[in-house]
């Protein structure tokens, strides 16, 4: 009997020890059943980033969202702890792109990157 497995079938594991900016970035994230979800993302990495504020969101779940420098990009929930969530990008960022990302979203100008 074969099985079919639910929710995000995700090629990068476990990357929640990469290294993670503080941002203070609200996005309206595209759902297939809840429609636009408004979300505010608190932390981000190259391979993905927290929410604080997952409502209406369950482990598995797929939502596309608009990042700065890079447009578009899907996101998996790979985790949920009471109002927070986890996601998981569809692809790693380039280095180069994060970094303008981040510069970009960085709330606090004494950690930005000095030119």
């Amino acid at each position: 009997m074969k099985t079919v497995s639910s929710g995000a079938n995700l090629s990068v594991t476990d990357l929640r020890q990469a290294a993670r900016h503080p941002v203070d970035f609200p996005v309206i994230g595209e759902h297939q059943k809840h429609g636009d979800v408004e979300m505010h993302v608190s932390n981000l990495s190259a391979h993905g980033f927290m929410i604080d504020d997952a409502k209406t969101l369950a482990k598995g779940d797929r939502v596309i969202i608009r990042l700065p420098i890079v447009g578009r990009i899907e996101a998996y929930v790979i985790w949920i702890s009471g109002e927070r969530a986890g996601f998981q990008l569809e692809r790693i960022l380039r280095l180069d792109d994060f970094m303008a990302i981040v510069e970009s979203l960085q709330p606090n100008p004494r950690l930005r990157r000095s030119r």
